[in-house]
């Protein structure tokens, strides 16, 4: 009897349990953007107000120049769409008290009536504002990727491109994603297990800024004082006290020990020791570890404890894996084969093709082994994730290719269904105006952007393949794959001696694919947010529109007009003009385009053999989905994303050990222990405690930009000299003359 009853209790709680389970799932799937965002909508709130167009269309403006802007100097800053969207609250807020309510007709509009203030300041209207601010920070990267060819071509090769030329790479380079974005939507907008955790920050923030909430310690409340917080800090590392952004003990230790500073320095070195007390430390390349779910987190950890702390200390110390000792353990430069810098200007002529006579008088380019085993690793990556995504998510895409319409919805899907969906015809127009304009640019511009027309179908080919596999990525673990290294390399085998035509053909390539799935994160946001899809659609657009042409004119401006801007030996001592991230991406010019890679990844370099990293990527995730079929019951085993482990250290150089170290460390603490132990704490703030961390260092940055870093005005003394590692640098073999190393 007792053990019938027992059973009996049994059943109902397994009932129970799935009964709680669908309902979970009819909310959605993941825990969360159930724990994040709410399951109701107001379809009668207004969103295309005067409030939002001018609010909307001046940060947008904004953002796109202090972002052109700060991108040329040695320590360039990225103000993102969180600054924006804090201070967009009080000016709507100001907006909606003061214009004026009366009603009027627009002439061709018939009988309806509009006005500047239809209400209250809300909440849609304010996520459409940050939409536009997004796009005027090139959707969180900063600036336009396209300016670089112009950079390169007048500051670094010293030639010409004309304006108009300018202009069209950079729109039709940033608006060619659309296209792709509007073919993949149904396959990672609508469905709920593509979740794009980064989205749940803004959703987390906008519901802080605007719900009531009545608790002593409200969102509200909270993120203003992180904020204070936030903000206050940062004149410490940021102008006070510069060395707590990166504090290396073994290099105070053993000052004079080349090794000892290669294994302790946390921007040069391994980073055993290292440690940060600077948010923009912890956030920079990988961005907010408290958005990234801690499977992804723990995925990027493991992938680079097993490369930097296994892998680059075998091949260095222990194998002298390609003369590593020669050249220093941690560096993107270019060096000959005694370990000295490469002369690049001296192997490029005046038709941008290469030198040979001057190239076989310095001898093949070499590389450090951090940074050649780097590249071997994006080989890995790109095919790892085609083969994941087509073991773990094809299946999921199939049956959404065959039956989208008869997917499983959850309670946001079937809330956006309220609204009119965007024709497919404005994606598919807007696809065919973009690449007509770009095909008449390569056929009637061909002087100046140097890439057939071939190259740019192409392209475009290659964007589309990738859309879906690595916005599937994106949308599960906030990580992103990018298409950089194939496309450099892939031009470079097919056209080999024309630096330009590959940088342009990577652009179109890469960061078209980018762009899309940028803009499917919006439209993810858009999704949670209840906006009309139609509305979405068009302040991206017009944002793009905006943020491209202000950013090609602040370049033309800055390089027509800065003494020696890029130049860093022509520049003045301590100028800011230095351009860091424009010296990589004219360094990849040489290597893919000027140089090529069949004399440094092919027979004729010393690095072919990185080759069967693109064998080793692409057969990687089918090991672990045979296992994950063999022991179907540990859930664990498909939490391992192979294409997240092997990209790992993707982004160094230029983000470094110490990045890497507190970046999980503080992801740790907050989604894998607060997540699973403070679970109520972690829903209510960390999303918001995140948003507030951002924005506090983005303002003080600013502040400490305009008002003392413009007026040349610093302090110098011990707490400002850096980390006190300048030994890291240097390479370990004897008998190696390198410049601020020990003479062995």
């Amino acid at each position: 009897m007792g053990t019938n009853v027992a059973s009996m209790e049994i059943e109902v709680d397994e009932k129970a349990m799935r009964k709680i389970a669908e309902e979970d799932e009819e909310i959605s799937p993941i825990e969360e953007v159930r724990l994040t965002v709410t399951n109701t909508d107001d379809p009668t709130l207004p969103v295309w107000t005067f409030r939002m167009w001018f609010l909307g269309l001046f940060s947008c403006a904004l953002l796109s120049f202090l972002n052109q802007f700060f991108v040329y100097r040695t320590e360039p800053l990225v103000i993102t769409q969180i600054s924006v969207q804090i201070a967009a609250l009080p000016i709507g807020r100001f907006m909606a008290s003061t214009l004026p309510t009366k009603k009027f007709r627009i002439p061709g509009f018939g009988s309806r009536e509009f006005s500047l203030n239809p209400g209250p300041f809300n909440m849609k209207e304010h996520v459409l504002i940050s939409i536009f601010a997004n796009a005027g920070s090139a959707f969180g990267g900063g600036n336009a990727y396209a300016v670089g060819i112009i950079d390169i071509i007048k500051a670094f090769y010293r030639r010409n491109i004309s304006f108009l030329a300018s202009l069209i790479l950079v729109l039709t380079t940033q608006i060619l994603g659309y296209g792709w974005a509007g073919i993949m939507r149904k396959y990672v907008v609508d469905p709920a297990h593509m979740w794009w955790p980064s989205t749940l920050v803004q959703v987390s923030l906008f519901r802080a800024l605007h719900e009531k909430d009545d608790r002593r310690m409200s969102r509200g409340k909270f993120f203003l004082i992180a904020l204070v917080c936030s903000f206050s800090w940062y004149v410490f590392p940021g102008y006070l006290f510069s060395t707590l952004s990166n504090i290396s003990l073994l290099c105070y230790v053993f000052s004079k020990s080349v090794t000892a500073q290669q294994i302790g320095s946390g921007m040069q070195g391994l980073g055993i020791g290292a440690f940060t007390l600077d948010w923009a430390t912890v956030s920079s390349y990988l961005y907010s570890p408290l958005v990234s779910p801690f499977f992804a987190t723990l995925n990027v950890f493991i992938g680079f404890v097993l490369i930097v702390y296994i892998m680059m200390p075998i091949g260095y110390w222990g194998m002298n894996l390609y003369g590593a000792k020669t050249f220093p353990f941690f560096s993107s430069d270019l060096f000959t084969s005694q370990g000295q810098p490469y002369n690049i200007t001296a192997i490029v002529n005046d038709k941008f093709e290469i030198d040979m006579p001057m190239y076989e008088a310095q001898g093949r380019i070499n590389l450090s082994m951090f940074f050649a085993v780097t590249y071997g690793l994006g080989f890995a990556t790109i095919a790892a994730t085609l083969t994941h995504v087509a073991l773990f998510h094809g299946k999921e895409i199939w049956e959404r290719f065959r039956a989208s319409h008869k997917a499983k919805e959850d309670i946001h899907t079937r809330l956006m269904k309220k609204y009119k969906d965007i024709p497919n015809w404005w994606f598919y127009s807007l696809l065919l105006v973009t690449f007509l304009i770009s095909l008449a640019t390569c056929i009637w511009m061909k002087d100046e952007v140097q890439m057939p027309w071939w190259g740019l179908i192409f392209a475009c080919a290659l964007a589309l393949i990738f859309t879906l596999p690595i916005s599937i990525i994106t949308a599960t673990t906030n990580q992103t794959p990018g298409l950089n290294i194939i496309t450099e390399y892939l031009m470079g085998l097919i056209l080999p001696g024309k630096p330009i035509a590959n940088v342009c053909f990577k652009v179109y390539g890469y960061i078209s694919m980018s762009q899309a799935i940028s803009f499917l994160s919006d439209f993810k946001l858009g999704h949670y947010m209840k906006i009309p899809p139609k509305s979405m659609f068009l302040v991206q657009f017009i944002g793009t529109v905006v943020a491209g042409v202000i950013n090609t004119a602040v370049a033309w401006w800055l390089l027509n007009t800065v003494p020696h801007i890029c130049e860093k030996d022509l520049l003045p001592p301590n100028s800011p003009w230095t351009c860091p991230s424009d010296r990589v991406f004219f360094d990849a010019s040489v290597i893919w385009g000027l140089v090529g890679p069949k004399r440094i990844f092919g027979v004729l370099g010393n690095y072919a053999a990185l080759n069967w990293f693109f064998l080793g990527g692409a057969i990687g995730p089918l090991f672990v989905w045979l296992l994950h079929k063999a022991f179907p019951s540990q859930s664990w085993i498909r939490l391992i994303n192979l294409p997240v482990l092997l990209g790992a250290t993707a982004m160094m150089p230029p983000a470094t050990a110490l990045n890497y170290n507190a970046w999980f460390i503080i992801g740790a603490i907050f989604n894998f222990y607060i997540f699973r132990y403070r679970k109520t704490w972690w829903q209510r703030y960390n999303y918001v405690l995140s948003a507030a961390l951002d924005a506090g260092l983005a303002f003080m940055s600013v502040l400490l930009y305009f008002t003392l870093s413009m007026q040349g005005k610093g302090l110098t003394w011990w707490g400002n000299g850096g980390e006190y590692c300048d030994l890291a640098a240097c390479p370990t073999a004897k008998g190696v003359v390198v410049d601020g190393c020990p003479k062995w």
